[in-house]
């Protein structure tokens, strides 16, 4: 990668404000973004600290993320406000800070929760297209808020999914997304009986709030889930029966190590997450495409909020995107 060193400071603005959210998703691409992902996992140079977690009052937290390779450093500081559900206002608000190693200066602040909702999908998809049995098959995606949308959008550019279902608690988010699926081309369809989705869809996202278990049913054989909502020891989306079954009869895969601690979908069904393969290992690895259900559990991690950021500045300092 070119040092953003090379590029004049005078194509940085000396306010440097804050990309807008499309400015900042257009310098990241979904197949481009999985890429950057996967390197990231095989560059050594990379460095990512465990992420600090502070608590916030009603049940909220303040998220710093820093990151670090041969080129860029960056943080991410987001705060996550479960309340903000339902209102106009998000609940996840923040920016990432992008620095260039040589120089410390300040290259680019990116929208934060536009980072997150594209790199989660992003890696999702990076799963998928290695691992999903049948990657282009039909989609099934319970949550209809920013995630469901990420990945409707991640895997309709990056396997070629053709028809989507989409399961909510709000009608109007529900339909706001079919909506939106249809003008990508997509057959898409509301859900009215979960239990013949799930038979009809070999891949499934959950990507809810998690206060509850939204997935119950053992999938088809050639399921595959991106569990995505519960990112703490106390979030939960899958009945502890469904990822008992899948460690039993199945392939478990974990982002990266830190789901010993944070996957509260396996914590809850009395699992050894240290025993499950992490995508690196897996990709390391060269993994043959599994012909059993695999569950792939998201929970996080800096490390692609930097591959966001590295590929965010080299975009921006390409002129692509800008807006």
């Amino acid at each position: 990668m070119q040092a953003l060193s090379d590029f004049s400071p005078s194509t940085v603005s000396s306010s440097l404000p804050p990309l807008s959210p499309s400015a900042t998703a257009a310098l990241l691409p979904w197949n481009a973004l999985a890429q950057e992902l996967a390197a990231v996992l095989q560059d050594p140079l990379a460095q990512v600290p465990p992420r600090i977690v502070m608590p916030l009052p009603q049940g909220g937290s303040l998220f710093c993320m820093p990151a670090s390779d041969g080129q860029v450093a960056m943080t991410k500081l987001i705060s996550f406000t479960p309340g903000n559900a339902g209102t106009p206002r998000p609940t996840i608000q923040g920016d990432v800070t992008i620095f260039d190693i040589a120089t410390g200066e300040r290259r680019l602040i990116v929208d934060g929760p536009t980072v997150t909702a594209r790199r989660t999908a992003a890696v999702s998809l990076l799963a998928a297209q290695h691992f999903a049995p049948n990657p282009g098959g039909p989609l099934l995606i319970m949550g209809a808020g920013v995630q469901g949308q990420s990945h409707l959008d991640a895997f309709a550019a990056g396997v070629g999914t053709q028809e989507v279902w989409v399961a909510s608690r709000s009608t109007a988010s529900v339909q706001a997304l079919v909506d939106h699926a249809r003008t990508l081309g997509l057959q898409a369809h509301a859900v009215q009986d979960l239990d013949q989705a799930v038979a009809h869809c070999p891949n499934i996202v959950t990507c809810t709030p998690a206060q509850q278990v939204v997935l119950h049913h053992a999938p088809r054989s050639d399921a595959f889930i991106a569990a995505v909502g519960a990112f703490t020891p106390r979030m939960v989306e899958l009945a502890p029966s469904l990822c008992q079954h899948l460690a039993g009869h199945g392939q478990v895969i974990v982002d990266t190590s830190e789901a010993e601690h944070e996957a509260g979908d396996l914590l809850q069904a009395g699992l050894d997450v240290t025993s499950f393969p992490t995508l690196a290992h897996c990709l390391r690895q060269n993994l043959a495409r599994p012909k059993v259900p695999v569950l792939f559990k998201s929970c996080g991690w800096g490390g692609w909020d930097l591959a966001a950021a590295r590929l965010a500045a080299r975009s921006h300092s390409a002129g692509l995107g800008a807006s």
